[in-house]
């Protein structure tokens, strides 16, 4: 799935078309947390909310391997995807291990999906996700 330029946006997909350069940690989370949404926006007219939040979970339970901090204050068996849980999580890290941990998160999703409906159907149903618009910097003010 071709992504952004990694030279111009330093996050890795699918953050790199959603989170500036110099995105803030607050900035980070919103992106990560949209990409949750949208994901749950994707998937659930085919597994269905409680389908996508088991995925989820399992992915937050492999993700919490390398980053233990994810796992806090989140249940184990949701019928949704608890993003204010996560939002809460990634804005108590550093924006780069924010960042590391959303990647690992994302991964261990496909990975679970590729693992259950194969490579194809996956990047299909995902790209509209991973792809999406880059985002533009902000507007300059030119009124005198």
């Amino acid at each position: 799935m071709p992504l952004e330029n990694k030279e111009a946006l330093p996050w890795p997909p699918p953050l790199a078309g959603r989170v500036r350069a110099d995105a803030n940690a607050e900035q980070l989370a919103g992106g990560i947390v949209a990409v949750w949404r949208d994901i749950d926006l994707a998937l659930n007219p085919i597994i269905g909310h409680r389908g996508v939040a088991a995925l989820y979970n399992r992915s937050l339970r492999l993700a919490a391997a390398a980053h233990p901090w994810l796992t806090n204050g989140h249940a184990d068996a949701l019928a949704a995807i608890d993003v204010t849980a996560l939002r809460a999580d990634l804005l108590q890290q550093p924006a780069a291990e924010a960042a590391a941990a959303g990647t690992v998160l994302f991964r261990s999703f496909e990975q679970l999906l590729v693992s259950l409906v194969g490579p194809a159907l996956t990047a299909q149903l995902l790209q509209p996700v991973w792809t999406h618009p880059a985002v533009s910097p902000p507007a300059q003010d030119n009124t005198p």
